[in-house]
């Protein structure tokens, strides 16, 4: 196994360390700062793996599988602990995770198929207002302009769930003509 696949599975280890901090006992205020520190790390490790993957071709079928599942694992459980903290909607949770299904159905329509799926830029960048919020959500500051900045992060990151599944659809409205046949 590879360091970028190394890493993508590191990253799927931490999420059950990362939710324990978060919620195990929520008035702890040094289980938030371990639960803030595991989620970055476990975020930076995604942008990591990827360049590391990119700049040495190091990249596999178990790569290009894993490591979104586990951007999406790590980010949807993030949302619903915060849920459970009140500190997102759960609406908005279920229309960020009902994207990740939809994006995922099609991957694996195309994958039976035989085509590969990359990741676009609109899903890039909705991972990363997602991470950015969910970091703002979990460190909780209860100073003014965080907390507006923090809502701002949030309706971002849902419009650019929106988007990035209208773009994807739209580029691969032909994953679907051919599932129909």
């Amino acid at each position: 196994m590879n360091l970028p696949n190394k890493l993508t599975v590191a990253r799927v280890i931490l999420i059950p360390f990362f939710v324990f901090f978060l919620l195990f006992d929520p008035s702890n205020n040094v289980f938030k700062w371990i639960a803030l520190a595991i989620f970055i790390i476990a975020s930076l490790t995604d942008m990591l793996d990827g360049k590391i993957a990119r700049k040495y071709n190091l990249i596999t079928d178990f790569g290009k599988f894993m490591d979104p599942l586990a951007d999406k694992l790590l980010v949807c459980s993030a949302m619903i602990g915060l849920i459970e903290l009140q500190r997102i909607p759960s609406w908005i949770v279920i229309v960020i995770i009902a994207r990740e299904f939809v994006i995922s159905g099609f991957r694996l329509i195309a994958a039976d198929n035989g085509k590969v799926i990359a990741a676009s830029y609109w899903g890039k960048f909705k991972t990363t207002f997602q991470m950015i919020m969910v970091i703002l959500m979990i460190a909780n500051l209860p100073i003014g302009w965080v907390q507006v900045l923090t809502q701002i992060i949030m309706w971002i990151a849902l419009a650019l769930t929106i988007i990035s599944l209208i773009d994807y659809l739209a580029k691969n409205k032909d994953v679907m003509a051919g599932a129909s046949k």
